[in-house]
């Protein structure tokens, strides 16, 4: 198992090298737990997170795909709110598939461009 986080941890240096997030265009940061999926809108050049949602927030929905698809619509109206229409996507070192697709493809439905 410690060598599973190890190479995620490897595999996201190398993401961060070169995904930065600015004021206009937020870095969009994606966390999984066991349970749960936090998202992040980060401004890297002023070191703040911008807006920032998780499934703790949202009420109860079944299947872990879903509830990130729900989290990532949640976010991207708190950035609607703030103003932000673009971001710059980090996966975090996870694989492009189950939730952080989810959290892909639902941001840029709820009319996030990505």
């Amino acid at each position: 198992m410690l060598k599973k986080q190890v190479n995620r941890i490897r595999r996201h240096k190398r993401i961060r090298a070169r995904v930065i997030g600015t004021a206009k265009r937020p870095r969009l940061s994606v966390f999984r737990s066991h349970q749960h999926t936090h998202l992040q809108l980060i401004d890297d050049e002023a070191g703040k997170t911008v807006a920032q949602a998780s499934t703790l927030e949202t009420a109860k929905i079944k299947g872990k795909g879903a509830g990130a698809a729900a989290v990532a619509k949640l976010l991207v109206e708190r950035a609607h709110k703030l103003g932000i229409k673009e971001a710059v996507f980090d996966r975090g070192g996870y694989k492009y598939h189950g939730r952080v697709k989810a959290v892909t493809e639902a941001a840029r439905e709820a009319g996030l461009k990505i």
